[in-house]
């Protein structure tokens, strides 16, 4: 009887754990889908504002279902602004510097990880210690500097500075060559290969999903920036997508149908992006380590 009753206790005391796994499970699925909604929401609500008239923008209480749908909007959008030169100049800017920028980086996190030379830690301290420097002290600085240069109202201050790679990129490629075994760099050595061979070869094939992630973080920070060309670039025919989509925002009025509209065109290639390399992404994510 003892046995009997000892087995019915262990039988409760697992579907208790079982039950209240399953209730954990389904709360955090909960908050997840209510998360997800609520990112959601925004991005509804623009696709939904530029099908909409210029009326029932701001009607109380709000529409979600536009009547009537407007489809004009995207159609008069290109006859108010230049979408299209906005968007090749933003590609000819940000494509050469994240392709650069991002081989500089890898070479650097891969020399800050991988090599040892004199003064590393010491340099690579110095290096994290810019990422605390906001970007806002270095802006008038910068701007003087670039004048001397005579690069005022040109792509060049938006392109070259991110062609020498960025302080939190190196950091994050570091972290990742940080956790490949240094026995495949060793072997690769006694087969009479050099460091960048191995870099090349070896590292930066091991690291795809890394520089992706890094990529597409990188792409979505340039395409986005709209401070950097606001300062630098005064020609209307040298504006960024951004620029263009500003333009159509006054002191007087803004034309809220128009800059939604402009608005779910512009989002169009982050999300085609990422959902390309949504794989690389995650797994870039998920293998980097904290070592070092």
């Amino acid at each position: 009887m003892s046995s009997i009753s000892a087995g019915n206790s262990n039988y409760s005391a697992e579907r208790k754990f079982s039950l209240k796994s399953v209730l954990g499970k389904v709360m955090v699925y909960i908050l997840l889908i209510l998360g997800g909604i609520a990112m959601a929401v925004p991005f509804l609500w623009m696709l939904s504002t530029s099908l909409k008239d210029e009326g029932s923008v701001f009607s109380i209480p709000p529409q979600w279902i536009p009547s009537p749908v407007v489809w004009e909007n995207y159609k008069l959008l290109f006859e108010k602004v230049n979408m299209v030169q906005g968007f090749t100049n933003t590609m000819m800017i940000i494509i050469p510097t994240i392709a650069i920028g991002l081989f500089v980086s890898a070479l650097a996190g891969y020399g800050f990880a991988k090599q040892t030379f004199l003064g590393r830690d010491k340099l690579f301290t110095v290096l994290l210690g810019t990422i605390m420097i906001p970007g806002t002290v270095t802006m008038i600085p910068a701007f003087i500097m670039f004048k001397n240069f005579g690069w005022v109202d040109s792509w060049k201050p938006l392109m070259i500075p991110g062609m020498f790679g960025a302080p939190m990129v190196i950091f994050f490629l570091r972290q990742f060559f940080m956790t490949i075994p240094n026995e495949l760099e060793e072997a690769a050595r006694i087969d009479g290969m050099n460091p960048f061979g191995i870099f090349m070869k070896i590292m930066v094939p091991l690291a795809k999903p890394a520089i992706m992630t890094q990529a597409v973080l990188s792409f979505n920070g340039s395409y986005n920036d709209y401070l950097g060309p606001l300062i630098y670039l005064n020609s209307p025919e040298k504006w960024t997508l951004q620029l263009e989509l500003a333009s159509l925002s006054s002191y007087y009025s803004s034309e809220w149908t128009y800059i939604m509209a402009g608005s779910v065109l512009a989002l169009l290639p982050t999300l085609l992006l990422f959902a390309f390399l949504q794989r690389y992404f995650i797994e870039g994510i998920a293998l980097t380590g904290i070592k070092g």
